[in-house]
């Protein structure tokens, strides 16, 4: 698929995530019980803007230590990996481990490596830490759980297809992500979502607006709905 612009991924931002996945429904591209998160994955910084990128994946454990040695080692060629995606780029791995979450491989030290090689975020069905480092740097975090250490935490099967939260992602997925969850953006319409979720947004609106006022009635928000489709 094209990549998109600049300004139409910046258009994607101004909506939540509620709201595109309302858009992407209209397109009848997909079920509207697939793609997106499940309510396992909880976002970090709930206050922070929409986030939108594209996915570089890979798998993860963080469980049992090496067969040689006290440690994994930092693989140059996962950080090579990263760059052959697009920027905006958002890394999400699928923790391996049962239950997932034993060690976190983010925290402040590979958040700021992550920023350098443009990346937005970090998603992952496992855990997170150094919280607040981390929202300093502007780096999203989309977690299954926070953790104190990052045991033995290590990559591989670099940019396979993962399944994170129930959501199936595979390299170069276009995502967008908010304090409501995570879902992935079809690309053969993701420059016409931003369209579409502002004629649904102030459909919704007008709705709203009628309800809040004098003349609510359940016999006029039947018509009133009827205009609104």
């Amino acid at each position: 698929m094209p990549l998109l612009t600049e300004e139409e991924l910046d258009a994607l931002r101004q909506f939540d995530t509620c709201m595109i996945a309302n858009a992407i429904e209209s397109f009848d591209v997909r079920l509207r019980n697939a793609g997106f998160a499940d309510a396992s994955i909880r976002c970090m910084f709930p206050d922070a803007p929409s986030m939108v990128g594209y996915a570089v994946t890979a798998r993860l454990r963080s469980g049992e230590p090496p067969m040689v040695g006290g440690t994994f080692h930092d693989r140059a060629d996962f950080w090579n990996s990263i760059l052959q995606v697009p920027p905006p780029r958002i890394l999400v791995l699928e923790d391996m481990d049962d239950p997932p979450g034993r060690g976190a491989f983010v925290g402040d030290m590979h958040a700021a490596i992550l920023k350098a090689l443009g990346c937005v975020g970090y998603l992952t069905n496992g855990a997170v830490r150094e919280l607040p480092s981390v929202r300093r740097m502007g780096v999203e975090l989309f977690a299954g759980s926070v953790a104190v250490s990052r045991a033995y935490a290590h990559i591989f099967e670099i940019g396979a297809v993962i399944s994170v939260g129930g959501m199936e992602v595979r390299p170069g997925d276009l995502l967008h992500g908010d304090r409501h969850g995570v879902l992935t953006v079809p690309g053969e319409i993701a420059a016409k979502v931003p369209g579409v979720a502002d004629g649904l947004r102030r459909a919704e609106q007008k709705i709203i607006e009628f309800c809040r006022s004098r003349d609510f009635s359940v016999a006029r928000l039947r018509e009133v709905m009827k205009t609104v489709r």
